[in-house]
């Protein structure tokens, strides 16, 4: 009998607190680190929601194109993508559940936080806006 059975260490997840600075303020969010192959090509697949102020962040350490889909995500979401220096380069919002329509960062992205949908709107962030996270310059 062969079965594969996943240790509970292997389903922890690393949770820390992201910041984004807008002209509105500083909005915190506690963001869940995707850094292995394995979590980002999974990310929030599967799950029935997201609260708000919760998210999920891609480290795609080197800076580099990125390309996303919704396959197999229930959940319509903010896509953020960041820069290696924290800048906000792009926000697809109100992405389409379960669609394998590619979503491109539009230029080099050494992270990507998906928040669920309407969060952009709803905190004012927009391009260009700054992201505090250890991932960007240490910052």
């Amino acid at each position: 009998m062969l079965g594969v059975i996943a240790s509970p260490a292997a389903k922890a997840a690393t949770f820390q607190p992201l910041e984004i600075v807008t002209k509105n303020g500083v909005h915190v969010f506690t963001v869940e680190l995707a850094t292995t192959e394995e979590e980002k090509t999974k990310g929030l697949m599967f799950r029935k929601e997201l609260p708000d102020g919760k998210g999920m962040l891609f480290d795609f350490s080197p800076e580099q194109q990125v390309s996303m889909w919704m396959k197999n995500t229930y959940v319509s979401l903010d896509m953020i993508f960041i820069a290696a220096d924290g800048r906000i380069l792009r926000i697809a919002e109100n992405t389409e559940p379960l669609s394998t329509k590619i979503i491109s960062s539009g230029g080099l992205a050494k992270g990507v936080l998906e928040v669920v949908a309407g969060t952009a709107q709803k905190y004012g962030i927009r391009a260009g806006d700054r992201v505090a996270h250890p991932l960007f310059n240490g910052k």
